[in-house]
């Protein structure tokens, strides 16, 4: 039987507690980092060698995770088991690419497994057809822009995919349509977007579950109204919008859009790249096939993750170091630094992928937990990072755990050589440098120029980002989380926190309703 248990509860955390801490310094060799690396998907690695743990330390942490059932509640979840407690809905992102467990799931009258199927397969056919340009627009040009218009997970994480396979595609020749983003309900965001656009070889992708997302629609109708005065002969400004949204929302029953694509309740926003959120537009940008492959990734790292021993499982082990930082040391926050300036928008995604799941005060059962949740996460691409916020990382009072993402090539394939080596080889050699800098520190007579070390880091490295690689990336996180909002007992598949602000701000532009505060604030700006 499963159960669900607040942290205190655990004996196995208890005697974690009482283990004595290791210091990175004194355990980190040259044999410990060749010995320290977990299989991931997609061809990538994870490895835990400059983490302040020790093989005592380890099996506490795998005592913690068998005592806590973590794969067991994974399990549930790839049964199609009711986990997101607070909205009453099934978890279903996984099952967006591959059926890990072969489970039959049903709910809403249909089978999901043939759902999301069924999703894909209007995905390829509209896609090829729009890459090969039997899709038109209104004016009969064909496209060549695509422009997504969403906010949160329907914006994020799909840019941050987008970007990160833009060097990939065009390196390896792949047919390229190029990709914009319209999020924020800023005006100056979509006038800024619209203004390097040619509107009759752009297609824009409107998404909104619910198809009532404040910011997206206004965006929405400034899109259309812009459109719409420019007087094109012949251009028909809905004729070049698609949707992404529920089957139940206002969207879906709009027959004006070019074509609808849907997704449901059970896929939260920031685990949504891998459904129609992102799918649609990375299938138009880089073509279905890419997709897929992004996919194929996603789904082995899925699989991967099913291991209950935790040696062999790297998002568990990150999982379960990561909660060993938070909750023994007392770690508050997280940097993530990718040496790839593909991955310039990952942290940003990461940043709400983790912080809007765990970043809870109450337990699975609504009642307040007694110790931290989920850590605070920033993070900049190197080697920009090394020059703006290293210092605080290096000499700063607070100890921030860092995770490093490397590859050996670059995507363009455009390196050159100068002073002796490769720019990716000086990129590379600046990321391996940190992680022993920040381990080992650096002793000196000047109190200024010392450094104490003992900063503990992990890497995520493999050869190359490939559609496949960045799949098991972005599934490598959200089973990470998953697996800490199970050590937790939180549930990681709601966001209250989001919805409170959103309430107020009708309020306001209601005219307040009698709320002086809400009035004072809003008499400053509007």
């Amino acid at each position: 039987m499963i159960t669900y248990s607040d942290l205190g509860k655990l004996s196995s955390f208890s005697a974690l507690k009482n283990e004595r801490t290791v210091s990175v310094k004194n355990v980190l060799t040259a044999e410990r980092v060749k010995s320290s690396s977990i299989t991931l998907g997609g061809g990538l690695k994870y490895n835990w060698a400059a983490m302040p743990v020790n093989d005592c330390i380890i099996d506490k942490l795998q005592a913690l995770s068998d005592e806590a059932q973590l794969i067991d509640k994974y399990k549930e979840i790839l049964s199609g088991v009711m986990m997101n407690t607070g909205e009453k809905r099934l978890v279903l992102h996984h099952l967006t690419r591959g059926n890990v467990l072969g489970a039959s799931i049903t709910a809403d009258d249909e089978d999901k497994d043939q759902f999301y199927k069924d999703v894909l397969a209007s995905i390829k056919d509209f896609s090829d057809k729009v890459r090969s340009g039997e899709i038109k627009g209104s004016t009969g040009k064909p496209f060549t822009t695509v422009c997504q218009i969403g906010i949160g997970g329907s914006d994020l994480g799909p840019r941050a995919l987008y970007l990160a396979l833009k060097g990939w595609a065009e390196g390896t020749g792949v047919k390229t349509l190029e990709g914009r983003f319209i999020s924020n309900v800023d005006p100056d965001d979509a006038a800024s977007v619209i203004s390097d656009l040619d509107p009759e070889t752009t297609l824009f992708i409107l998404v909104s579950k619910s198809g009532t997302t404040q910011e997206t629609l206004t965006n929405r109708d400034l899109v259309l109204k812009t459109l719409s005065s420019l007087g094109i002969k012949g251009y028909e400004p809905a004729k070049h919008m698609v949707a992404v949204t529920s089957k139940t929302s206002p969207l879906a029953k709009d027959a004006s859009m070019l074509a609808s694509f849907f997704i449901d309740d059970y896929i939260g926003g920031r685990y949504s790249s891998t459904s129609a959120v992102g799918g649609v537009v990375l299938s138009l940008t880089f073509g279905f096939s890419t997709f897929r492959s992004l996919l194929a990734g996603a789904h082995e790292e899925d699989v991967l993750s099913t291991q209950k021993d935790i040696r062999k499982n790297g998002a568990l082990m990150d999982a379960l170091i990561g909660f060993y930082l938070r909750n023994v040391l007392g770690y508050p926050s997280t940097a993530i630094l990718p040496y790839s300036q593909a991955l310039s928008r990952f942290p940003a995604h990461l940043q709400q992928l983790d912080m809007e799941s765990n970043g809870k005060h109450v337990n699975r059962f609504g009642e307040k937990v007694d110790y931290p949740t989920g850590p605070v996460i920033f993070g900049e691409p190197g080697t920009n990072g090394q020059h703006s916020f290293y210092q605080l990382l290096h000499q700063g009072s607070d100890i921030i755990p860092l995770q490093f993402i490397g590859f050996r090539e670059c995507q363009y394939g455009k390196d050159i050589e100068t002073a002796g080596s490769m720019s990716q080889t000086k990129l590379n050699a600046n990321l391996a440098a940190q992680i022993a800098a920040f381990a080992r520190g650096k002793e000196d007579s000047n109190p200024n120029k010392e450094f104490d070390g003992n900063r503990p880091s992990s890497l995520i490295y493999g050869d190359k980002l490939t559609p496949e690689a960045l799949g098991a990336l972005l599934a490598h996180y959200e089973n990470k989380v998953m697996f800490q909002g199970f050590i937790w007992n939180l549930n990681s598949f709601d966001q209250e926190g989001v919805q409170l602000g959103k309430v107020l701000a009708k309020k306001v532009l209601a005219g307040c309703e009698g709320d002086e505060l809400l009035k004072a604030y809003a008499d400053l700006l509007i």
